[in-house]
């Protein structure tokens, strides 16, 4: 599956951001109206964090949205590793307007570079391995798109978006259409062209879903060995990704059988926001 390109996610992110000003604007910000509506601010956001940054243009959005007035002037870029107390970015215009966009700004900034830091760190394990980390469906509801995006921007690859692009035929699809060749052709004729994965858990299940015409065949908790006799039996007629048991003292061992990917459930869900700060100045 291909990688989610920031270009096709402006919507995406117009959406993102109206929902999260409705949610914490609402009204209109009470606190914010002690400062006469004329005064002028300057705010430059630091991070406490070494960090990989990711989700600026959710931030432009927000103060787009807001009041384009605000000018935001970034001292980095998507996908750059920042160190602990750099300036990332400076704001100049209408105080009330800093304040009051600083928590949906910084709230898209803090989790979208969380997520691109840990992708980074996870990336950095496999290097000078011929794998590809993928992320899951194991996402924030209604930031999946972002946090995906996110995840390129620290290295590693999207695997499918959501139910709808691509086949992932599990133990319980199996069951109930009858048998991994059953399963495996019918999704050849609901949606021809769309990539096929089946999910096995023994190198018996793998023979048939390589016989049946599997895309991607998911190596489901197998063990080492097993990977590599898999990986042997394959031959390159599929893509083989493991998956389940997957941690950070496992990762690097898991690569070296010859997977093409390693699916990580982590890289969006178990995620440390980035420890942001915006100091103010009139």
């Amino acid at each position: 599956m291909p990688n989610l390109r920031l270009a096709d996610l402006t919507a995406e992110i117009e959406a993102n951001v109206r929902r999260a000003l409705l949610e914490d604007v609402g009204s209109g910000d009470i606190t914010a109206q002690l400062i006469p509506a004329e005064r002028l601010a300057k705010a430059t956001i630091i991070t406490r964090d070494d960090c990989v940054i990711a989700g600026s243009a959710w931030v432009d959005a927000v103060f787009r949205q807001f009041d384009p007035r605000v000018a935001v002037h970034w001292q980095v870029k998507d996908g750059d590793r920042a160190k602990a107390n750099q300036p990332l970015f400076h704001l100049e215009g209408p105080a009330r307007a800093l304040l009051t966009g600083e928590r949906s700004a910084l709230n898209f900034l803090q989790l979208l570079s969380g997520v691109a830091t840990r992708a980074q760190a996870l990336a950095d394990m496999v290097q000078g391995t011929q794998v590809k980390l993928l992320d899951t469906r194991k996402t924030l509801p209604g930031l999946r798109l972002a946090q995906k995006y996110a995840v390129t921007c620290g290295g590693c690859h999207n695997h499918r978006i959501g139910l709808f692009d691509a086949f992932l035929i599990k133990e319980n699809h199996i069951a109930a259409s009858g048998g991994i060749a059953q399963a495996i052709a019918a999704a050849h004729r609901i949606a021809p062209g769309k990539p096929v994965e089946v999910e096995v858990e023994s190198l018996e299940e793998l023979k048939e879903a390589l016989a049946a015409g599997a895309d991607i065949i998911m190596l489901d908790e197998l063990s080492l060995d097993e990977m590599r006799e898999a990986v042997r039996l394959n031959a390159g007629k599929a893509k083989l990704e493991a998956s389940g048991g997957v941690t950070e003292s496992t990762l690097r061992v898991i690569a070296e059988t010859g997977v093409d990917y390693i699916s990580i459930g982590a890289m969006t869900k178990d995620v440390k926001a980035v420890d942001l700060s915006m100091r103010l100045s009139l």
